[in-house]
């Protein structure tokens, strides 16, 4: 049954994946994106991350994506527009090369890789839980988890710093 859903998952995954990438409009591209953060989500339940799936449900399926499609629905993005600016040769060789370079570097990366296999003697089926997560968070990593959290709340006064404006500005 497991594997079954991984591979109904993994088709799913790849699906909306190619969805979001081949999608003509912008609108489609983020609604195959959310099924992909879906399907991904799905497993990592299967991998026994529950907590990794609601976050990621919550934060990316959730705001971020709320976020892409107002900035899209904002632009208002349709073929008028998107005729208009037609993509010049040069453009496209440089896309094919970087995607290409990408993709070399992907293979000498991964070739040497040693997958994981699974040891039932030594499976631990509390690994992806909350409190060793926390408890994790809060040992090991205790210092690059603070050192991430101030740097949220640099970006946070950065944000406000630049939005606010000067009373000198004011333009009613």
């Amino acid at each position: 049954m497991t594997g079954s859903l991984f591979y109904f998952l993994t088709f799913l995954t790849l699906f909306a994946a190619l969805g979001v990438v081949f999608s003509k409009n912008p609108v489609y591209s983020v609604l195959f994106l959310i099924l992909t953060f879906f399907s991904l989500s799905g497993h990592y339940i299967l991998l026994n991350a529950q907590f990794v799936a609601a976050v990621n449900i919550i934060v990316y399926a959730g705001a971020i994506m709320v976020l892409f499609l107002f900035v899209i629905m904002f632009l208002n993005l349709n073929m008028d527009t998107e005729q208009a600016q037609k993509k010049s040769v040069l453009t496209k060789v440089a896309g094919a090369i970087s995607g290409g370079l990408l993709l070399v570097i992907m293979i000498a990366v991964l070739k040497d890789a040693e997958v994981g296999s699974y040891d039932p003697e030594n499976f631990d089926s509390q690994i992806g839980l909350v409190e060793n997560l926390g408890h994790l968070l809060f040992t090991k990593y205790l210092l690059p988890f603070e050192l991430a959290s101030v740097l949220f709340l640099v970006a946070m006064v950065g944000a406000v710093m630049l939005g606010k404006k000067e009373t000198q500005q004011r333009h009613f």
